[in-house]
């Protein structure tokens, strides 16, 4: 998947946890949607290889609003990811095959997919340009699993319930295009053009990013920018995100927020919908192996109804490889109710 500012889920992360959030918003596109949880294998010098194996245990017991329980108990490998990475001179690049189990419908089938495929061109300036297919730089919640803090994402994860606002989920969202992007001693910014809604790259249907970062304030990582999703002529809906997200660390604490706002133009030359989004997280560092997370969010489904979510997760390393979380939920969605309780194990090489 992508870049976030993400949970270390091994000994060797948890003990780098302020260094590993900087790198994740910060992180150049050499690194575009790399996996930062694990130290690469170096084939050689131009080339080096790392990846995950994800699998887990989840229960989700839903309260109906009409009466009754909707019990739906999951047990499988969720997604494994091998990275190939390419450095040569000036040049660099990334290939990521994934195979990716999800039930919200993406990818539309359960084969080995090239998640992402691009190279870059970086000039001695700090200027860039990256082209291929790579995933969103905006959110908070950029990482695979390898580098989440939590099982579950923030948000809600199907269009019903509001999983536009993980848009640099790039095992749901993806571009391809060209990204020019800048890397300086405490900011970076990124303008992509990429694809948009038609399948056909056209004049009127390409998409726009800009996504920013900061870190010239000791411990503090700021970040977000804006998405112009134009559908194009074939689809009537146009979708403009606007995000920013903040993390601090200090001592063994981690505190973290995001905002998000997504305009919907359902093709009528006014705006149909104004939907938000919000996230807080508190990140505990308990030991050298055991940290903890407490993660309250919320999303609006529509302008009547809200996707609310309390979330407590531990996490364990197991090894420098090998990571546990345990996961509860409380979700709220109108009148129904909902508790996940999830096990994820997490292996990285």
């Amino acid at each position: 998947m992508g870049e976030c500012l993400g949970s270390p889920k091994t000994n060797k992360q948890t003990n780098k946890q302020t260094e590993y959030m900087k790198n994740k918003i910060l992180a150049t596109l050499v690194a575009f949607g790399l996996v930062g949880s694990a130290s690469a294998v170096e084939i050689n010098e131009n080339l080096s290889i790392n990846g995950f194996i994800d699998a887990s245990w989840s229960d989700l017991d839903t309260e109906k609003a009409t009466g009754g329980i909707n019990d739906n108990q999951s047990l499988g490998l969720d997604e494994i990811e091998l990275n190939f990475l390419f450095n040569v001179g000036n040049v660099s690049g990334a290939i990521h095959i994934d195979d990716y189990d999800n039930t919200a419908g993406y990818p539309e089938d359960e084969s080995i997919d090239i998640e992402q495929a691009h190279f870059t061109y970086t000039l001695e300036n700090g200027v860039s340009i990256t082209m291929g297919k790579y995933g969103s730089k905006l959110g908070f919640e950029r990482e695979d699993p390898a580098g989440l803090f939590t099982f579950s994402r923030a948000y809600g994860d199907n269009a019903s319930s509001g999983s536009a606002f993980n848009a640099g989920n790039v095992d749901a969202y993806v571009y391809e295009g060209v990204v020019v992007g800048y890397t300086g001693d405490v900011i970076s910014l990124n303008l992509s053009f990429h694809n948009g809604g038609d399948s056909n790259i056209e004049s009127d249907d390409l998409d726009t990013e800009l996504s920013f970062s900061y870190t010239g304030v000791e411990n503090l990582v700021l970040g977000g920018g804006f998405l112009f999703d134009n559908e194009g002529s074939d689809v009537a809906t146009e979708r403009d995100m606007v995000n920013v997200h903040a993390a601090y660390t200090t001592g063994k604490f981690l505190f973290a927020a995001e905002y998000s706002e997504i305009d919907v133009d359902g093709g009528t030359g006014v705006d149909d919908d104004k939907l938000d989004a919000y996230m807080f997280l508190a990140d505990y560092t308990v030991s050298d192996k055991m940290a903890v997370a407490l993660r309250l969010s919320s999303n609006e489904v529509s302008s009547t109804l809200d996707y609310d979510k309390l979330t407590i997760a531990p996490r364990y390393s197991i090894t420098e490889s090998l990571g546990a979380i345990l996961e509860f939920s409380d979700i709220d969605v109108g009148t129904e109710d909902a508790n996940l309780v999830a096990v994820e194990l997490t292996y990285t090489f």
